[in-house]
């Protein structure tokens, strides 16, 4: 499976060394791995997709990158099971030169064979979550948390500081991303050179793209919601990564006698068969627009269980509102001095 277009994708992107230890920490389905020939299936560019942000998260976040080192000791692979990230929808237009909330990120989703499979209120954060899974292998491809803050829904201070500060925000996608995702949705075929040099410019738009924010207004956001305060420090980035265990419960009591910063509880969907936890965000130093450096809470690891859906037959790949607004609060925290 070496010779096959994902792996060759990332070595692309990130060099024979680093790309080998990131495709020896994923199980990836063989049929994914094993795609080669001229062009580049859109599930594979999303599977690479995926890759890249996975390994991209570990380098933020040392107790995840600990973690899977020590699930590799045991001759052990990571079953990536989904991703989420954050979006800003300001009361009127687009979020600066970004399409407004969600919509920065579903003109990538969509034409690389995601759909939306659910909506979940967020009420409490004032935000609506939505779950795009992959068409062609939905079990087999990572999903996507796609969180929408609703700046309206706040009061005027907030949005005048919300909308100066997203308002900056820069558009990562050039020519060369429009140009492979439009052909993508017209199901046009796309080389591996096209793939190769626009997949790492695809990776950017996960990731911090407005102006840094001032202690004094990150400071009013937090207020108001730990969710924009976190934006507004770490953007759109890739907010945490899950991974798929047969027993979260087993996994987080063990975790815990090891002295591993795990979540206290698990959260329980209403179905009873979505199990989920995670060890509370690494923090992150991060350089105010006032020259200050304070630490705040950076991205974080997830575990997730999931039993079959007795209606289908298969894995339920669902989510829960309560369990998501759970795992919202591992990124709550109070900003302190660097040490």
């Amino acid at each position: 499976m070496s010779n096959g277009n994902i792996p060759a994708l990332i070595r692309s992107s990130l060099g024979e060394q680093a790309a080998d230890e990131a495709l020896a920490s994923l199980a990836i389905d063989p049929q994914l791995l094993g795609e080669q020939g001229p062009a580049i299936s859109r599930a594979a560019f999303a599977m690479a997709m995926n890759v890249l942000l996975f390994h991209g998260l570990l380098q933020r976040v040392p107790d995840g990158a600990a973690y899977v080192a020590n699930v590799r000791a045991q001759g052990k692979r990571i079953v990536f099971d989904h991703g989420a990230l954050r979006t800003v929808r300001l009361p009127h237009g687009p979020t600066g030169a970004l399409p407004a909330g969600e919509d920065a990120f579903t003109r990538i989703f969509l034409p690389l064979g995601y759909e939306m499979a659910a909506v979940y209120p967020l009420d409490r954060l004032k935000m609506t979550g939505r779950a795009y899974r992959h068409k062609d292998a939905p079990e087999n491809i990572p999903q996507f948390f796609l969180s929408e803050l609703h700046v309206d829904r706040f009061d005027a201070e907030f949005q005048e500081a919300a909308s100066r500060l997203f308002g900056t925000s820069r558009d990562p996608l050039d020519a060369d991303c429009r140009d492979l995702l439009a052909r993508y949705s017209a199901g046009e075929p796309v080389t591996f050179d096209k793939a190769a040099a626009v997949l790492p410019v695809i990776v950017t738009a996960f990731d911090r793209h407005h102006d840094p924010v001032s202690l004094s207004g990150y400071e009013l956001l937090l207020s108001r919601s730990h969710e924009a305060a976190w934006i507004a420090t770490e953007g759109n980035a890739f907010n945490h990564a899950t991974d798929r265990v047969a027993d979260v419960e087993a996994l987080a009591e063990r975790l815990r006698q090891e002295g591993w910063p795990i979540k206290d509880r698990i959260e329980i969907s209403r179905t009873g068969r979505v199990r989920q936890t995670a060890f509370r965000a690494d923090t992150v130093e991060r350089l105010f627009a006032d020259k200050e450096v304070r630490r705040v809470p950076g991205s974080f690891y997830e575990f997730i269980s999931r039993d079959i859906d007795p209606a289908t037959g298969r894995l339920d790949l669902s989510f829960d509102t309560g369990n998501a607004t759970g795992i919202f609060a591992m990124t709550s925290a109070q900003p302190s001095p660097q040490p």
